[in-house]
């Protein structure tokens, strides 16, 4: 009887063994394979089993999380969605996550390890932590009142703080509610199909997804270009241009919608936005020289980050002289995001330096405490000094007397530079309106915003239609909301 106990002990030790083994095996070796299995529900089911982190927006969130009920229990809302939709992109549970909900989904979704104080305990009983928050550098005034001026017209609007990079508006329309996408039932599906389907693209962020040709507001890179390389030393001094100028080796004519241009001083084609002198100018300059200093504004750079990517703004180098001169008025080939050219507008605000643009502050566990900061950017040198110095002369002059009068805020100093982008086959599309600018109040040491502004379907006549008309009342309303809440700082 004894003997049959032992063998019986024995079994039941070695079966334990084998079920300790086996255990082991799942848990430890083949884990990962079956974590990533698509019929494995159990990530998923723990994805959506607690409130995710929320974006922030002068301290106060502008996402939540709705306890569904369901086995998929949280699903995601938005206040005010079309007005950050830009910004926070969506978290679906059927269509996975966009722009910052997707680079910063690691900390939102509490599956970030520096959530965590004890990571390896964390990664051994398979917990998910609190999903942490996302302060955005975002200003909400300017952000209302960018969204608000380009009123459901396509076209977007970017604002950067000169001196740190700080994005203060993204605003791109007409947009979307990103709640629509956010469950996972039958109206998710249709709300995806109508919104990829909308002839209009309310899902494309055009602030940051979409180059335009800039158009004359793309003058303030020639003339940066100009400046340095010496082919203008006396902006007061006429450039011999004339008007008509005849493209090189062409038998066409470029022309001016302004009078006065030939022979016209840069300040006075700078403030009136004339053609000839500034196709003329870029040719003088050359393609390395233009296509350098292009480059040192941002143009041509494929790996910029907001956090998200941002499509590459880009200036064509395998041009000839004709293309050139065309190139330097911001046609042809040339290309540019409204963030880019907001960069633009900051590089000469900021003394001729060039900060990169950021979005997020930092980051923080649910209780507040700081996970990561955005730290210090990196910066580089667009112009010289006395070149932005000159150009800051030259966009104030366009706001207190030329093209810009409508971007003019009472006590403050205010530079821009108006643009009309022609686009289309023979140039038939309506053309698009810009406007980039910056802004310094009184109380101020140095300009605390830069903006760009496109129009895409402006409502005025084709001749009509200006970057000073429709573009820069909008920058304007922008730069006034960042003014009257940084007086002091």
């Amino acid at each position: 009887m004894t003997r049959h106990i032992r063998l019986a002990a024995l079994l039941c030790a070695l079966m334990l063994a084998a079920l300790l083994v086996n255990a082991t095996r799942l848990q430890v070796f083949e884990a990962s394979a079956y974590d990533e299995n698509p019929a494995n529900r159990r990530p998923t089911i723990a994805r959506y089993g607690q409130p995710r982190g929320d974006i922030l927006v002068g301290g106060e969130p502008i996402t939540g999380s709705k306890d569904t009920g369901e086995q998929l229990r949280y699903e995601r809302t938005y206040k005010e969605g079309p007005l950050y939709a830009p910004v926070t992109g969506f978290a679906s549970q059927v269509y996975g996550t966009t722009l910052l909900e997707h680079t910063e989904d690691g900390v939102l979704s509490g599956a970030d390890p520096m959530l965590s104080p004890f990571p390896l305990w964390n990664e051994f009983t398979r917990a998910r932590n609190p999903g942490g928050d996302v302060v955005t550098t975002l200003h909400r005034g300017a952000q209302e009142a960018a969204y608000e001026g380009l009123g459901g017209r396509k076209g977007a609007v970017a604002a950067i703080e000169p001196s740190t990079g700080r994005i203060l508006a993204l605003v791109s329309t007409p947009s979307y509610n990103p709640e629509a996408l956010s469950g996972n039932g039958p109206t998710v599906s249709r709300s995806w199909i109508g919104l990829n389907e909308d002839p209009d693209k309310p899902m494309l962020n055009r602030a940051v997804r979409q180059t335009y040709p800039p158009g004359s507001t793309f003058k303030v890179v020639t003339a940066a270009a100009a400046l340095d390389a010496g082919v203008v030393v006396d902006v007061d001094k006429p450039t011999d241009s004339p008007d008509p100028y005849l493209l090189p080796g062409t038998s066409t004519s470029l022309i001016n919608e302004a009078r006065g241009c030939a022979d016209a001083s840069m300040r006075a084609a700078f403030t009136w936005s004339c053609n000839t002198v500034f196709a003329k100018l870029g040719v003088a300059v050359g393609v390395p020289q233009l296509a350098a200093t292009a480059r040192a504004f941002g143009f041509n750079d494929t790996g910029v980050r907001i956090p998200f990517s941002v499509a590459p703004s880009t200036f064509d180098t395998t041009v000839d002289k004709a293309q050139l001169a065309l190139s330097a008025i911001g046609q042809y080939n040339t290309r540019a995001t409204p963030l880019q050219m907001a960069m633009v507008a900051a590089a000469v605000a900021n003394g001729g330096q060039v900060r990169e643009p950021y979005l997020v502050e930092r980051t923080t566990r649910r209780g507040g405490a700081t996970l990561a900061t955005a730290g210090s950017r990196p910066v580089r040198r667009a112009m010289h000094p006395a070149t932005a110095v000159r150009l800051r002369e030259l966009m104030t002059d366009v706001v207190r007397d030329g093209t810009g009068t409508k971007a003019a805020i009472p006590g403050a100093v205010v530079g821009g530079k108006t643009g009309t982008a022609q686009h289309g086959i023979g140039n038939s599309g309506t053309p698009y309106a810009w406007f980039v600018s910056w802004a310094q109040g009184e109380r101020h040491v140095e300009p605390k915003v830069a903006v760009a502004v496109v129009v895409e379907d402006a409502e005025a006549d084709r001749g009509e239609i200006s970057g000073g008309g429709d573009a820069a009342p909008i920058a304007r309303a922008v730069m006034e909301a960042v003014l009257k809440s940084s007086v002091g700082r």
